[in-house]
């Protein structure tokens, strides 16, 4: 089919899309007889709760939204957030002569275009429109070669998806009962959690070891120069033909693995003194030609990497920024599983090689990427800049993290197409006789790159900080074996091995990929789920558990270990990808994995012993789970941390009695950082109440506490004195100033803050003018006019002139000035706007000027990091609205009721000169009204993947 000479006769084509921009986009390339809408994502799904199931569904169907007991079949319901957009594409469809399916290519998309279908009932032929990318020319030939939709794949997905709900549904009410309200489970996301605990309790059990080693600075007694230097710095690497103990020969306990010399101080500084006056020669030069070949293209994973460790961008906001650079046609298709590149993007890409570097820089064939990792699952090329024509990025007109993002796509595309980089690598020994007689060797190392090749291109980051990059070189002196040298320095250093590294956004995907866990395109959604559910959190770039997560993945362990095993959360992949293929029946598999019955379910894989075992019978008796022990964790020297429903405590002793000591700890610290000594000092810490003395005027006695508020004082009334009714007595309370602090606040200080409000005087008219600490701060108060105090002092400080004269000064409209920000992070993907944090009511917070979001506790302005600041704001666009209609729509439904009545013989007179435009306003109206009152309903029901 041509979207020309076809459209003119006058048919009309639908073409659905997921999303706005994606719409517009691919509109501007179909021109007249085409009308493209958006389906605004998925506009069908499992119900979110029992409030949303259909009521002929009852008992278990109504709590999963599956029916377990025939065929697993799920109950899909149209989202109430999408009966509007539905209705309008029904609308749309209506008028059309012809349907097009243009959703995503993958399994997802696949099941977009599925449901679609079945929720808009086409009279009209149906054809699934599939693109890579959104140019002129892929979507106009998307048009004129559609497809059939791949019920494969969409059995793939329902069954993915399906798999998830009853993991989540029945393994999250688990934690509620044993570990806290409103936790979630999930088939990657536990697993994901686990990966980083693991990695926390490495490092709490490790042990540092310390080593000592020498460091030489050998001259060659010549003046150098760039290309051959003076001087050279090795490290020592044997003595009398014994290597030296470096960082890798220590396990994690502190001991030796391997026998080798392990210096202490005392020896490696008494062999640096007997080396002192020691001759030195070369005692070889060995020379190794150096070749490194260019990084495939992008996948998502790889993407990913690259974005955090170069631009600093977490999964979530890398996916953002890439999905907005595919939908305006600037990269294609960003979830993909493959590195291969298109004969049109590779003619682009050696084309631009030329055109930038000259023609050495082009190998005489096109490099081939041909490999995908397992279980790929869809035939989409690399991520790579769209078109036959690459557009530099100066060319594309982008900014801010767009900009930053295609140029790195754009980079790492084009420098997979150049000439492998080469050069020389060397490694000098040095060797000398010490005063005591040990002999003791040096060596060396350097690189000289001879052509940078792709380097000139692209050199890929490294996760460790420490690491040396590619193009990095080292030059040596120019020496042969049996030169002279003399030392100039030698010194002894001191080492001590480090704990493992905590995972960070890039190494946790690098991670999941490499175990074959989960699906890459949904790693992204993982990590951010893991951290919006306190599981994780962020301190710079690494990912912290909580002592949360230490309590859930402790009770998954121990009664569901089959579900967090990673052997086995790879096989369900596996599983998955079988049931993709044709190669096992998802409703078989299905019920083995729900009832653990024996039967059909073997054609969907090998089953070893534990694999595909029965969920339902885990999730019934929960008798054996001990919920305190669960939660518990020895610190040491009869200390334990507890997960409390309230946060994390630490606790030594049984409670009531004698000795006993209990402690709060803080919802940011690291878990490796739980030491016996820090559990003193937060015993030691002032905590509840504190009894400061008696009011000389009341009698009564004035204690502090540390409130859900924070720290404040209060008076304790006598027995007896009425607390409700005409003559009840209210404590005084006051809150403490920020300067003052539990351990230090005295009886005076209790006096003067709960003497508040202070009256300053009265103004020429006789108006009181009192001062006052409120909600956001001092302030003066003068009848209904309120200003602002710049510090807390000045309520028991400031004099009546002094209050007079602020006054007299002209009131500011609203808040007061705008305060500097106190941070800038960059330029939000979603938003385009500039993003800063800024110090507000509620604390600091973050801002594109649009939408505002208050730091977490765990967030430092000092630390928090450009992502961090867009994830929060994301998350904020993400609830803001729901909120505000969910709280706005009692008020519009109240008029409407008592206007019914005498509205109705009205409405009954001019009901027959009503237009079908006004039926559409109607619809529309009850569309909406219905939208409003789901927003009002909560569901109990846990999140699960997708």
């Amino acid at each position: 089919m041509s979207p020309t000479s076809e459209t003119a006769q006058g048919g009309r084509r639908l073409v659905i899309v997921e999303s706005p921009a994606k719409a517009k986009t691919i509109k501007g390339y179909l021109g007249p007889g085409y009308v493209v809408e958006a389906s605004v994502g998925h506009i069908r799904d499992l119900p979110n709760g029992a409030a949303e199931v259909p009521d002929k569904y009852t008992g278990e169907v109504r709590r999963l939204g599956v029916d377990v007991e025939h065929d697993f079949q799920p109950i899909y319901v149209v989202n109430a957030d999408k009966k509007a957009q539905v209705k309008k594409l029904k609308d749309l469809l209506a008028e059309s002569d012809e349907l097009f399916l243009a959703t995503d290519e993958d399994r997802e998309g696949e099941a977009i275009a599925w449901h679609l279908q079945e929720v808009l009932k086409p009279k009209v032929p149906v054809h699934r429109m599939v693109f890579h990318e959104i140019t002129k020319d892929a979507i106009r030939e998307a048009v004129a070669n559609p497809r059939e939709l791949n019920q494969r794949m969409v059995d793939a997905q329902e069954t993915r998806r399906i798999l998830d709900r009853l993991y989540g549904y029945e393994v999250s009410p688990v934690l509620w009962k044993k570990v806290m309200p409103k936790l979630s489970a999930g088939r990657v996301q536990s697993v994901a959690t686990r990966l980083v605990v693991e990695r926390e309790r490495e490092r709490i059990a490790f042990r540092s070891a310390e080593y000592w080693d020498l460091t030489g600075t050998f001259t060659t007694g010549r003046v150098g120069d760039s290309s051959d230097p003076s001087t050279l710095v090795a490290r020592l690497n044997t003595v009398d033909g014994r290597r030296i103990a470096q960082g890798r020969d220590f396990g994690a306990n502190g001991q030796l693995k391997s026998d080798v010399l392990h210096l202490d101080e005392a020896n490696a500084r008494a062999l640096a003194a007997a080396l002192a006056d020691s001759s030195f020669a070369v005692r070889s030069v060995e020379s190794k030609p150096y070749r490194r070949s260019p990084y495939a293209p992008f996948r998502t994973t790889t993407l990913q990497q690259e974005a955090s460790r170069k631009l600093g961008l977490g999964a979530k906001a890398c996916m953002q920024v890439a999905q907005k650079l595919y939908e305006n046609g600037f990269i294609t298709y960003m979830r993909t599983d493959s590195t291969t590149l298109s004969d049109t993007a590779v003619a682009a890409a050696r084309a631009q090689v030329t055109q930038l570097y000259g023609a050495d820089y082009l190998p005489e064939k096109a490099r081939v990427y041909a490999g995908k990792v397992k279980n790929a699952q869809e035939a989409h090329e690399a991520i790579r800049p769209s078109g036959d024509r690459f557009r530099t990025p100066a060319e594309t007109a982008l900014t801010g993290d767009q900009f930053r993002l295609y140029e790195l796509i754009w980079k790492r595309t084009v420098a997979s197409q150049m000439k492998d980089a080469t050069g020389n690598s060397v490694t000098v020994k040095i060797g000398g006789v010490a005063a005591d007689g040990r002999d003791a060797e040096f060596t060396a190392s350097g690189k000289t790159i001879t052509f940078h090749g792709f380097m000139k291109a692209y050199v890929e980051g490294a996760d460790d900080p420490n690491a040396e990059l590619d193009d990095r070189e080292r030059r040596l002196p120019q020496v042969a074996e049996g030169d002279a040298l003399a030392a100039d320095e030698i010194t002894a250093d001191g080492h001590a091995t480090k704990p493992p590294a905590r995972y960070t956004e890039a190494s946790l995907v690098k991670e999941l990929e490499e175990r074959e866990i989960g699906r890459p395109s949904t790693y992204a959604s993982i990590i951010g789920t893991i951290l919006d559910r306190g599981y994780v959190f962020k301190k710079g770039t690494a990912l912290v558990p909580s002592f949360l997560s230490f309590a859930v993945v402790n009770l998954l362990e121990k009664h569901f270990g089959r579900l967090v095993d990673y052997d086995f959360t790879a096989k369900m992949e596996d599983d998955l990808d079988r049931i993709a293929r044709g190669e096992a029946q998802a409703v078989p598999w299905l019920k083995r994995f729900y009832f653990g019955q024996e039967g059909e379910a073997a054609q969907a894989g090998p089953v070893d012993g534990d694999h595909l075992g029965g969920l339902k019978e885990l999730v019934t008796d929960l008798g054996a789970i001990d919920a305190r022990e669960i939660s518990s964790f020895p610190v040491g020297e009869g200390i334990v941390l507890r997960v409390g429903r309230y946060g994390p405590y630490v606790e030594r002793g049984e409670k009531d009695a004698e000795g006993h000591q209990r402690a709060d700890v803080p919802d940011d610290l690291a878990p490796d950082e739980l030491t016996v000594a820090y559990a003193e000092e937060l015993f030691a810490k002032p905590s509840g109440e504190f009894q400061l003395g008696k009011d000389p005027v009341s009698g009564n006695e004035i204690v502090a506490k540390d409130g859900r508020y924070g720290p404040y004082v209060t008076e304790i009334l006598p027995e007896g004195t009425p607390k409700t009714g005409k003559n009840a007595v209210k404590a005084r309370t006051a809150s403490l100033f920020k300067s003052m602090s539990l351990d230090t606040v005295t009886l005076d200080d209790a006096l003067r803050l709960m003497s508040l409000p202070r009256v300053v005087g009265a103004d020429a008219e006789g108006v009181e003018i009192t001062a006052q600490n409120g909600r956001y701060g001092p302030y003066l108060k003068k009848g209904t006019d309120s200003r602002s105090l710049e510090t807390e002092d000045q309520l028991f400080t400031i004099t009546l002139d002094e209050a007079l004269a602020i006054y007299a000064q002209p009131k500011q409209r609203g808040r007061a000035a705008a305060k500097p920000p106190l941070k800038e992070l960059g330029t939000d993907p979603v938003s385009e706007r500039p993003v800063v944090v800024k110090d507000g009511r509620f604390g600091p917070y973050v801002t594109d000027g649009e939408t505002n979001a208050t730091l977490r506790r765990d967030d430092d302005v000092e630390t928090i990091t450009p992502e961090r600041g867009y994830e929060l704001l994301a998350e904020k666009r993400a609830k803001g609205p729901a909120k505000k209609t969910a709280k706005k729509a009692p008020a519009k439904k109240a008029p409407a009721k008592k206007a019914t009545a005498t509205k109705t013989a009205a409405a009954k007179k001019t009901a027959a000169k009503k237009t079908t435009t006004a039926k559409k306003t109607t619809a529309a109206k009850k569309t909406t009204a219905a939208k409003k009152t789901a927003a009002k309903k909560t569901a109990a029901t846990p999140p699960t993947e997708s």
